[in-house]
């Protein structure tokens, strides 16, 4: 089993913003793969169903962004899950529009949610799925909470996209195999 975690902020006025393209993400997943994300719990709103014929829970946390290991840490306690089964998407200002980035592992690199994660799960380790949202030209909190440009939602109907094929690949192969596949793609 995988438990696949978009972070954002909810709330309709955050919809569409930086912050919250890992809830586009997991909405993109859930459209695909029919998951219906429509149960409230663990601090969250989920869903359960199969990607490549193995058992998925998509999360998406109602904790707000700086709280989201609250939400992944009861969900795995709660399933018993390791952190290798949990994939983390979210937003990253040192990655450009149009690229990302998987890892197995590291440091919360200043993202407040994965330093909750981090701080809740005990552990850096745990496979992420990063997309680039670009630097912030000046004010970082109104760089991430602010909406994407036309152009950049253009760039991201194809990011989208392949960051649920790196994700479909972390569930098939490995995380290594997503990173030699996806790492170095720009999508423009």
């Amino acid at each position: 089993m995988f438990l696949i975690v978009g972070l954002g902020n909810p709330g309709s006025e955050y919809v569409g913003t930086r912050h919250n393209i890992g809830f586009d993400v997991v909405d993109y997943l859930a459209d695909k793969y029919n998951i219906e994300i429509n149960r409230i719990k663990f601090k969250g709103v989920y869903g359960e169903g199969f990607i490549a014929n193995e058992k998925v829970i998509l999360l998406k946390p109602t904790t707000y962004m700086n709280l989201s290991g609250e939400s992944i840490r009861e969900i795995v306690n709660f399933y018993k899950l390791d952190n290798e089964q949990v994939i983390v998407i979210y937003d990253d200002i040192s990655l450009e529009v149009g690229r990302l980035r998987i890892r197995n592992q590291g440091s919360a690199g200043g993202h407040n949610g994965i330093k909750s994660i981090i701080a809740n799960l005990n552990s850096d380790t745990f496979p992420r799925v990063k997309v680039g949202v670009g630097q912030p030209k000046h004010d970082l909190v109104s760089h991430v909470l602010g909406k994407f440009s036309g152009d950049e939602r253009s760039i991201l109907q194809r990011t989208v996209p392949a960051a649920v094929e790196a994700i479909e690949t972390i569930i098939r192969e490995d995380v290594k195999e997503s990173m030699n596949k996806y790492n170095n793609f720009k999508y423009e």
